[in-house]
């Protein structure tokens, strides 16, 4: 088993002269959550499209399992699920149609009977074969996680993959990541739901204006922030620059 799933090294993304991800550098490991938490505009979701291939680094480079992302993409993107942040499915197909068609681009032939459970699991199987036009929006991302974990991937790349789930399958999602990790998979999960964050991620990389600002454990994360007991809000809030001026006069207002 290698010593890295993920290899994130110099990494930096410009659109002209604007730099998105400025010189950032992490892993993960094999049997990990690794949460990577930031404000909106932080940097967050072009990180993940550069490490999944969606776009190209403008410097540094991106492996998974030991492949280049740019160089050796086919390989590299055989090992590793993909839910964004708004998910494309194909309407015109229904739900089992939709995962027959990206289990072929891995080459993959599962079974009636794996597809089946994975839509019992999420409790959508009494949909499984009507148009995904028809799917309400949890619908839809139930759909998107079947279909990143259909190939059973070594490391699965989630952008606010509990957007939109009802609580039973929120709880669902949070067990396939515990066991997913204790067979040796991986997690590369993009949230804003701190308790998530807090309760299942071994390490936390905070991301702030395209930079990388704290990269360690939760509990390590922890001591760095002030108060007897801080939760990862409050180590997030304080790394992130707190309120502005005129959010705190906001508050005042309101609290006169």
């Amino acid at each position: 088993m290698p010593e890295v799933i993920l290899n994130v090294q110099n990494l930096s993304k410009c659109y002209g002269k604007f730099t998105a991800v400025n010189d950032i550098s992490f892993d993960i490991k094999p049997g990990e959550v690794f949460g990577f938490l930031g404000p909106n505009g932080a940097g967050k979701t072009t990180t993940m499209k550069v490490c999944t291939g969606l776009l190209k680094p403008t410097k540094g480079f991106v492996t998974v399992s030991g492949f280049d992302i740019v160089k050796q993409s086919v390989e590299a993107k055989s090992q590793f699920g993909y839910v964004p942040d708004n998910p494309f499915l194909y309407d015109k197909l229904s739900g089992r149609e939709f995962i027959y068609f990206v289990s072929r681009l891995y080459n993959q032939y599962p079974s009636e009977q794996k597809i089946k459970e994975l839509f019992d699991s999420f409790e959508i199987s009494d949909k499984i074969d009507e148009l995904i036009q028809t799917y309400s929006r949890g619908m839809r991302q139930k759909v998107a996680l079947i279909s990143a974990l259909i190939h059973n991937p070594k490391i699965l790349f989630l952008d606010e993959p509990t957007a939109n789930l009802d609580p039973r399958s929120v709880r669902l999602t949070k067990d396939i990541f515990r066991v997913m990790t204790k067979k040796g998979g991986s997690v590369f999960l993009s949230t804003h739901v701190m308790e998530i964050a807090e309760r299942l991620c071994d390490r936390i990389g905070v991301i702030h204006n395209g930079k990388l600002i704290a990269y360690n454990s939760v509990s390590e994360l922890k001591k760095q922030a002030s108060g007897e007991t801080p939760t990862l809000e409050d180590v997030f809030f304080e790394l992130t620059g707190g309120y502005n001026t005129e959010t705190k006069k906001l508050l005042e207002e309101l609290e006169k």
